[in-house]
């Protein structure tokens, strides 16, 4: 039996120390043992290594094969198997018997390789999912981190520009104070000055020849709208309070503009104005942008 599995598995490709181990192996089983043994152990670096019987140790057909239990040989309940061993008893094969004997194994090798192709696959699509899934998982943590930073910079801001407010606003009273002060020091001596010179005679006042010639009255405007033209050529449109800084303006451009943090300037066309960080503590009345302006976004040093 075993010289015939032998010639079967040389006749199929199969090298003779690689048959003649998996044989040896599988406790001389039959061909269809001996294939699934090649198919497991097709990767071991001594696969082609001439097979040496261990010392003092025969296999005999009723121990268990290498990897396999002793119910399963003893059984015998694989009709395939037992088919297989019908078969090898058969002595001697015709050349025909033989060729059938071969295409049986070979269609059995195309089946076995077959569905590990495709266990291989669906491993392959099952990890392609983990690392897709992991990808959007990164990008949702990335993107939430890009959101409060850009929260935690604009924050940031608002905390700088309310400072300075109140910094500008203690300044404004300490000048208030001072001037009070100087007034109370210096009233008495202006009192007593005045009471000593005789009054100046009133001159009368002058008479407007027509009403026509009263000044107009100068309108008042609370609020402004600005006009934005940013680098790629889009415009930002939005309305401020007259009275508000210019900062105000700059700090809308920098949270709505996509050129992340490069530095630019503000400026007019006609009349061509460049505006300076003195500027940008001036409200916009102050600076003649109301009732409504349009400010051109120029890189900084390209003014």
């Amino acid at each position: 039996m075993e010289c015939t599995a032998l010639e079967s598995l040389i006749e199929m490709g199969f090298p003779h120390n690689r048959a003649e181990k998996a044989l040896a192996l599988t406790g001389n089983q039959g061909i269809e043992p001996a294939m699934d043994w090649l198919m497991e152990h097709e990767n071991d670096p001594d696969l082609d290594d001439p097979y040496v019987p261990p010392q003092g140790h025969v296999l005999s057909p009723e121990e268990p094969p290498e990897g396999r239990t002793p119910e399963v040989v003893e059984g015998g309940t694989d009709p395939t198997l037992e088919e297989l061993a019908e078969e090898d008893n058969r002595r001697p094969l015709s050349e025909e018997e033989k060729r059938e004997q071969t295409k049986r194994m070979m269609e059995l090798i195309s089946q076995k390789q077959r569905e590990r192709e495709e266990r291989e696959k669906r491993e392959s699509i099952e990890r392609e999912k983990q690392r897709r899934k992991q990808g959007q998982e990164l990008s949702l943590i990335r993107q939430k981190l890009q959101e409060d930073e850009m929260k935690k910079l604009a924050e940031d801001r608002r905390k700088e520009k309310m400072e300075e407010k109140l910094a500008k606003q203690r300044v404004r009273e300490k000048i208030e104070r001072d001037k009070a002060e100087r007034a109370k020091k210096f009233g008495g001596c202006s009192s007593s000055s005045q009471a000593s010179t005789p009054p100046e005679p009133i001159a009368p006042a002058p008479v407007p020849s027509s009403p026509s010639q009263e000044p107009p009255v100068k309108r008042e405007y609370d609020q402004c709208r600005i006009q934005v033209r940013l680098l790629d050529g889009t415009s930002l449109t939005q309305t401020f309070r007259a009275k508000e800084q210019l900062a105000a303006v700059r700090l809308y451009v920098e949270l709505k503009k996509d050129g992340g943090e490069e530095p630019f300037i503000l400026l007019t066309s006609f009349p061509r104005r460049v505006f300076t960080e003195e500027d940008m503590e001036k409200p916009l009345q102050e600076l003649g942008l109301v009732p409504s302006a349009v400010l051109i976004v120029a890189k900084k040093g390209n003014s």
